[in-house]
């Protein structure tokens, strides 16, 4: 089975993750804190920031045509109202090593990380960010725009509202052990106080982190947040720091749509050739008997609320690892028995074609998949994975859905957030200590989807 000569296939990175040495970022700042959330710092990741060409070189010889990656806007304006041309210079050389070898670059305006700066104003729970966003997108566009054919301006707009919900389910999991242990203790005479067993590490179970598709450490970030108060202060100047994956406000998610509203009138004015739209995290929400109304209400608040402000994109960009299963009282677990991934992610391929078709039916515009993939180490799992998920997008296209391209999460092994280097979704695996590339028999095999000539 191949895809037509159009259907992109490739694969997807985001600048934090894989370049190195973002230090005028968000996430740069909190990965050094004394009471940080992260089990390590980035560092210098995998050096794709001088490697690229590389890389890209690599993704050309495996057959791929398209590649996903993001533009760093603490990197393009490291200080307030300062716009490195250096930085903007490098993103054209990046661009332009595609062309050079037929592939199709495709840009992220944000993929998460931040400027310090921004933080240090409010960040995403501020009105004054879509104003900014819009400003740095111009930037980029006025000088980039000419060479490109489709940008996503937010990568996973839906995040934190995502993480905000699983807060609140961790929150009350350990609430509901600690009560357990509380009531256990009264019952057997003993004293909770000398017991260890009340200590919130003891209630995390790691399902609340399962459930986000992003290497997100819940149990460290929730244990950290008074010892960080101090810290963060002294960073950022403000004591909670709204960086782009905190737990979100409803008013916090409608500045995001605000962002992404103004980036996109931004791109149409100063590219107007440019098909533009955003990136959703979605999961395959499927409901077991008695959970078909918090299904209802699970997709509601990860896709259908967002309709309203993507309603006018040219394309939306899916982004699915697994699935949920919702029953009556709510997420459950992954099924007793289960295959599990690293990020402990139910095994479930299938997912993808499951939300391309749910998504279809609300949204009309084209679909991208811009990430869709597993952390394993064993890389015959991957291939089965990719087999299974691209035999689903062939089917959706078979019945007449729009789906224009597949993005694989991810090129190379990378720095998973707050999971540091222990994830490995990568096509290519990376000797952290010579940044030596090693392409998995994986690369080649999502090569042989596509139709163009290997070089």
């Amino acid at each position: 089975m191949t895809f037509d000569n159009n259907f992109l296939i490739g694969a997807a990175t985001a600048a934090h993750q894989v370049e190195g040495n973002n230090t005028n970022s968000d996430y740069w700042a909190q990965e050094h804190m004394v009471h940080t959330d992260f089990l390590e710092p980035s560092g210098d990741a995998v050096d794709h920031y001088h490697r690229y060409k590389e890389d890209i070189q690599m993704m050309a010889e495996a057959g791929l045509n398209a590649y996903r990656f993001s533009i760093e806007w603490a990197r393009v304006e490291p200080q307030e109202g300062y716009f490195d041309e250096e930085a903007i210079a490098h993103y054209a050389d990046v661009i332009h090593t595609c062309k050079a070898h037929g592939i199709e670059p495709i840009v992220t305006m944000l993929h998460f990380t931040s400027p310090k700066w921004l933080i240090s104003k409010g960040g995403w729970e501020s009105d004054e960010t879509p104003g900014y966003f819009a400003r740095y997108t111009r930037h980029v566009m006025e000088r980039l725009g000419s060479e490109l054919r489709y940008v996503c301006t937010i990568n996973e707009a839906n995040m934190g509202l995502q993480v905000a919900a699983i807060a609140k389910r961790y929150m009350r999991q350990m609430m509901a052990k600690m009560q357990a242990v509380k009531t256990d203790a009264q019952l057997s005479g003993k004293n909770t106080q000398d017991s260890g067993q009340t200590d919130s590490s003891n209630a995390g179970s790691g399902q609340a982190d399962s459930t986000v598709q992003m290497g997100l450490n819940l149990e460290r970030m929730m244990a950290n947040r008074e010892a960080a108060e101090q810290e963060r202060l002294e960073l950022f100047g403000v004591a909670k720091t709204e960086c782009f994956t905190s737990p979100r406000t409803a008013h916090g998610d409608e500045i995001v749509m605000d962002a992404h509203r103004a980036a996109r009138a931004v791109i149409r004015e100063a590219a107007p050739h440019v098909k533009v739209g955003l990136t959703l995290s979605l999961h395959d929400i499927q409901a077991l008997p008695g959970g078909e109304a918090n299904a209802e209400k699970e997709w509601e608040e990860e896709f259908i609320h967002y309709l309203p402000a993507i309603e006018a994109d040219d394309f939306l960009g899916i982004q699915n690892y697994t699935r949920t299963q919702m029953g009556p009282e709510g997420t459950l677990p992954p099924p007793e028995g289960a295959e599990l991934t690293q990020m402990e992610y139910e095994f479930y391929p299938q997912a993808l074609e499951h939300v391309i078709r749910k998504a279809a039916r609300n949204f009309s515009g084209d679909l991208l998949i811009t990430e869709n993939g597993i952390a394993t180490e064993d890389d015959s799992r991957r291939v089965a994975f990719i087999h299974t998920a691209l035999a689903g997008v062939n089917a959706c296209i078979a019945d007449g859905i729009p789906v224009k391209g597949y993005l694989h999460w991810s090129l190379m092994d990378n720095f998973e957030w707050q999971k540091g280097y222990s994830m490995t979704f990568g096509l290519i695996a990376v000797n952290r200590t010579t940044q030596q590339r090693s392409p998995k028999p994986s690369l080649s095999v999502l090569g042989s989807y596509c139709q163009r000539e290997k070089l």
